[in-house]
């Protein structure tokens, strides 16, 4: 799984709020929170799955093996979570404008809120994971492995990846569905009206609120597209809990499904840069910013080599004439 795109996006990213007062509005702060459970998914459990299919043994202890489930599903809890947040944002700032409390200490307070509930929600993750030994069909031969479920019958295994795909998918994107059929029927009947009476300045502003509701839709479908295959590969070893599958087929399938999974954090900031005016902005001189300091400090360090050269080579020659040698 390849790590080299969030590097500098996702921080990026983050700092996208740190550019002034305009820049800590109600979508960024939430999108910073996305952000940074992007960056704690790709740091703890890419690397982590990439050797799970390159090995085949768990290396990381027990206490990796509680500690891992915990933060991956925390951070695709905080994802879904956060994006539920900015669908019913959206609904408050095209419907119901005037019912809107974006203070950043209220967001704050919301973002912190959907990590406690996305942690504590993880909580069993923590609780049940274990290392446990499973035999393969074909060949009988044994492996340990990290297992989220006590591998003591089917029920176990069949509540859990039922109960991940309905909190972790299928609820929220429910949710965000009535949030965007209300914001598509508003939106459908504002613009009647702003045709009608001609007021280009609510019109402009409507157009901006729809931007970025259509910016907020991307991401939703981004993350119901790049997380699906993982739910349905992990429903279908849930419901066939008997054995392991070994298969090439299904070896292949869980491999592109967890480089789904993952891709959807790598291309979030990606996703935002295209679609957003103000990150794109702030995104390009946060670049530029760097690569200037960058090659000024390159260019400071190549005068200090050049200087420090001629001065040891003085005072080279110096010692060499003063000790005869």
């Amino acid at each position: 799984v390849r790590q080299s795109a969030p590097d500098l996006s996702l921080p990026l990213s983050l700092q996208h709020v740190s550019g002034g007062p305009s820049m800590r509005t109600v979508p960024n702060l939430f999108l910073s929170s996305l952000a940074l459970g992007d960056v704690l998914l790709l740091l703890t459990c890419a690397p982590v799955d990439a050797s799970r299919y390159l090995v085949d043994r768990w290396l990381f202890g027990r206490v990796g093996c509680k500690l891992i489930p915990f933060v991956q599903l925390t951070s695709v809890g905080v994802s879904v979570f956060t994006l539920t947040a900015l669908s019913a944002d959206r609904y408050k700032a095209i419907v119901k404008p005037l019912d809107r409390s974006g203070a950043p200490l209220s967001v704050g307070l919301r973002a912190g809120a959907i990590w406690l509930l996305s942690g504590t929600l993880a909580v069993p993750e923590a609780v049940f994971s274990d290392l446990d030994t499973f035999t393969t069909r074909h060949t009988n031969e044994t492996f340990v492995t990290c297992a989220p479920y006590p591998h003591t019958g089917d029920l176990h295994p069949k509540i859990h990846s039922t109960a991940s795909f309905l909190i972790f998918y299928v609820v929220p994107l429910l949710i965000i569905s009535v949030y965007y059929c209300f914001i598509a029927h508003s939106l459908v009947r504002s613009s009647e009206d702003f045709a009608a009476e001609g007021r280009l300045h609510l019109h402009r502003q409507m157009e901006s609120r729809k931007r970025l509701a259509r910016t907020v839709l991307v991401f939703v479908g981004l993350f119901a597209v790049c997380w699906l295959p993982s739910h349905i590969i992990y429903l279908y070893r849930s419901y066939h809990y008997g054995q392991a599958d070994t298969s090439l087929g299904h070896f292949i399938a869980s491999v592109c499904a967890r480089i789904l999974a993952f891709t959807n954090s790598c291309v979030n900031p990606f996703a935002l840069y295209l679609m957003s005016k103000s990150f794109s902005k702030h995104f390009s001189r946060q670049l530029l910013f760097c690569f200037s300091s960058t090659s000024l400090h390159s260019q400071n360090s190549g005068r200090t080599h050049v200087t420090s050269f001629r001065l040891s080579h003085s005072s080279g020659g110096l010692h060499h004439l003063l000790s005869g040698l």
